[in-house]
């Protein structure tokens, strides 16, 4: 009725963008062949998706894409969260489509979007068929690109031991670095895939490889509280002291999330308790700034300087303060902290 009564069938505007993009989206294909006869532009640029082809490959609808590339959609058309329509599909996990656009030419090695490349989109959705289906087709399995990095550290990350098996025996990099996690080992120890971080140190991971937002896996797993995990690490070698990061180091990151039995180990392992900075300044402030009362107290015993002075908070007793914890301010009072200590905020 309203493309009777004169509506644009291109009209642009919304998450969607179009019209043809919102039914290609649902799935619709009764509404996308309307909007088609009606002079829909199958190429039409914006929105979420970028475009209509992109839109159906990332719903699985085989019919819809069929109709889409009949209509002349083009494969190499560029824009959206996926930048590809390849990308989309394998994002979804929906071989049929992957199949259908790889025949048509679509080129395995694209690069663009938020994952990088349809081996990379495949991989963070733990799609092993899809994967498989690709890597067998040439896709590069250490293409670097997107905002996760590699193929390789998004199936670390998820905990997909089967495609971590896959890439490793077709070539992927182990050390490969980039993105948000930096490495591989970094990302299965943050989330504590115990049997990939296992696989990985066994291939000749670099245990102190020491980068990115979590400094390196021995923090990434403190601050995780894997237990399992920073053990592995430390009997493989992993510095217990390195510093780098906005935790500065393993203990800081661990009792700044109070992970007391994490705590407890490296204390154990020889964890310098006074060490100095970070964003903390030090694990007692960590501790003292989030009222982890038992961390707290496991750090006073090891004979922490509980005046040490640094970070963003000053000292211990400010920070525990500036939170209203009284009990840690009670406990670190008792050991020394001095009320009156003056120090300059960052």
């Amino acid at each position: 009725m309203l493309l009777e009564q004169g509506a644009n069938v291109n009209a642009q505007g919304g998450d969607f963008d179009n019209a043809l993009q919102d039914a290609s989206r649902e799935g619709d294909e009764e509404m996308v062949a309307i909007l088609l006869e009606q002079g829909a532009d199958v190429n039409a640029q914006g929105g979420e998706y970028g475009n209509a082809l992109q839109a159906a490959s990332r719903g699985g609808h085989k019919k819809v894409v069929a109709m889409l590339l009949e209509q002349g959609a083009e494969l190499s058309v560029e824009g959206g969260y996926y930048d590809h329509p390849l990308q989309a599909a394998s994002r979804g996990g929906h071989e049929e489509v992957v199949a259908m656009l790889v025949g048509l030419g679509a080129d395995v090695n694209a690069q663009g979007g938020d994952y990088g490349s349809a081996l990379q989109a495949a991989s963070w959705g733990g799609h092993e068929e899809v994967v498989a289906m690709l890597v067998g087709l040439g896709a590069d399995v250490n293409a670097q690109g997107g905002d996760y990095g590699s193929a390789l550290q998004l199936v670390s990350d998820g905990g997909y031991e089967d495609i971590v098996t896959m890439l490793l025996e077709h070539g992927a990099d182990l050390n490969a670095r980039g993105g948000d996690y930096r490495n591989a080992l970094q990302a299965a120890s943050l989330e504590g895939h115990e049997v990939v971080v296992k696989m990985l140190l066994e291939r000749g991971a670099n245990v102190n490889a020491q980068e990115g937002d979590h400094g390196s896996a021995l923090q990434a797993a403190s601050q995780g509280g894997h237990e399992k995990v920073v053990t592995m690490l430390l009997e493989r070698g992993a510095d217990i002291n390195a510093q780098l990061g906005p935790y500065d180091s393993a203990l800081q990151a661990a009792s700044r999330r109070g992970h007391e039995k994490v705590v407890a180990m490296l204390l154990e392992e020889g964890a310098d308790a006074n060490m100095q900075g970070g964003y903390y300044g030090n694990a007692l402030q960590a501790a003292s700034l989030e009222g982890h009362e038992k961390v707290v107290a496991a750090l006073l015993e090891q004979g922490v300087d509980v005046n040490a002075q640094g970070g963003a908070f000053g000292t211990a007793l400010q920070a525990a303060s500036r939170r209203g914890h009284e009990k840690v301010v009670a406990m670190l009072l008792e050991q020394g902290a001095d009320a009156n200590m003056q120090e300059a905020r960052l």
